[in-house]
């Protein structure tokens, strides 16, 4: 006996006809230009600091297994938004020399 799977079920809607399944999206190629620019800011996070990394060109697992040795290295929490590590404190300058130490090219940005 054969069992049907919930894809093979005919979905349908009065207002558009046949609804196909939704496609997979494509695999998104990695933002940045491969110089990673650490920043500190403070604006919009109500006088709390946090050090900043952007233009890192990496897919996003490994953006984000980058983020979790960071954020153990600094021994502080922190996030990946849109591309961008946000570790919570100032820790530009171990930061920048865990970068470099990988292989990165790095900047600081800001003031």
């Amino acid at each position: 006996m054969s069992r049907r799977r919930d894809s093979d079920r005919l979905v349908y809607s009065t207002g558009r006809g046949r609804v196909e399944p939704p496609k997979p999206a494509p695999p998104r190629k990695p933002r940045g230009d491969g110089v990673a620019r650490v920043r500190r800011e403070v604006k919009g996070r109500r006088g709390k600091t946090v050090t900043t990394i952007s233009g890192l060109a990496l897919p996003d697992e490994a953006l984000r297994d980058l983020a979790a040795e960071l954020k153990r290295r600094c021994g502080t929490g922190g996030s990946l938004k849109d591309g961008v590590i946000e570790i919570q404190g100032d820790h530009r300058e171990t930061l920048v020399a865990a970068l470099e130490e990988k292989g990165h090219t790095v900047k600081l940005a800001g003031g």
